[in-house]
């Protein structure tokens, strides 16, 4: 369950121990399964070889600063973990750039470690998507399982636009349409739309803290799916490198309804766009486009 935005800052204020971690002590983390842990603050032996990169590092945004002083800082990071992922990683290295902004990162990463396909670099909008299955499923009183194929277009920021026009949920009666079972124009397109933009925001706030759970959770999300498959008829929303479908600009990363198969994704094509949809895409189409152009200002030769 989700809980709204209000009712989060409340109990921020009522009860700050349940949403705020007030121990002083390191956390020991016990990692299972795995072939081995590898701690260094070395590029060359953290990439060396590897076949699956998540990329949670990056320079935070901070108060008072702008999105262009956000991406001067993280434009070098990006360069340099690029050129090490070029150097020693795995010839089809799979990428998800979590650290923001994480479209724009993914950008930077792709441009300059042109050996790794651009169809093995991501960045994560799978956070944005559960909110907005989370949204549905709260408005509907149904299990978030039962909801599908939301679609969050465009940058992981507050420009993003959550869809849930094409999304489904499971009742007592069979499958329907969200739209259907809503029957809530103007929720589906402000107060859904504006909750999930801004649910991060609301979280920080309420924890003074980010919802870094959340995003981890999101990311085995979104691995997982990309490398084992989507189950059939289902879509989720990944941040992909764009080839001009539904007439959102080239040479932008992107989020778009995917499906996976076989380690790979692919865009949903010919679901139906309107006017309102089109206009919120393309707005989040030029914020990327315009954080293009400030990246470049800050590429080092």
């Amino acid at each position: 369950m989700m809980l709204p935005n209000s009712l989060l800052q409340r109990l921020a204020s009522w009860c700050p121990w349940l949403l705020r971690d007030e121990r002083k002590q390191p956390v020991k983390v016990l990692v299972t399964g795995a072939a081995g842990v590898v701690a260094t603050s070395d590029e060359a032996e953290a990439f060396r070889g590897v076949n699956f990169a998540v990329l949670i590092g990056g320079s935070p945004r901070r108060e008072g600063m702008q999105r262009k002083d956000l991406i001067a800082k993280n434009v070098p990071i990006y360069q340099s973990q690029a050129s090490a992922l070029q150097q020693h990683a795995a010839p089809n290295c799979k990428v998800l750039v979590v650290a923001n902004p994480a479209n724009t990162n993914a950008l930077v990463l792709k441009e300059f470690a042109p050996a790794v396909p651009a169809k093995n670099i991501t960045c994560l909008t799978r956070l944005d998507h559960n909110r907005a299955l989370g949204q549905i499923s709260e408005k509907l009183g149904v299990h978030v399982a039962d909801v599908r194929n939301a679609i969050v277009w465009g940058n992981h920021s507050s420009t993003q636009f959550p869809d849930a026009r094409h999304a489904t949920a499971r009742t007592q009666h069979g499958e329907k349409p969200v739209v259907e079972l809503v029957a809530d124009e103007k929720w589906l397109k402000e107060e859904f739309v504006s909750v999930v933009q801004q649910r991060g925001e609301a979280v920080i706030k309420a924890r003074k803290q980010s919802s870094s759970l959340s995003a981890a959770s999101a990311a085995c999300d979104h691995m997982r799916d990309w490398i084992l498959g989507t189950p059939k008829g289902t879509w989720v929303s990944m941040g992909v490198y764009s080839d001009g479908s539904y007439g959102v600009p080239e040479g932008i990363f992107y989020s778009f309804p995917v499906t996976c198969d076989k380690g790979e994704w692919s865009i949903v094509q010919g679901l139906e766009v309107d006017d309102f949809a089109r206009s919120k895409m393309e707005l989040s189409a030029n914020e990327l486009d315009e954080e293009r152009s400030m990246a470049y200002e800050f590429v080092s030769s």
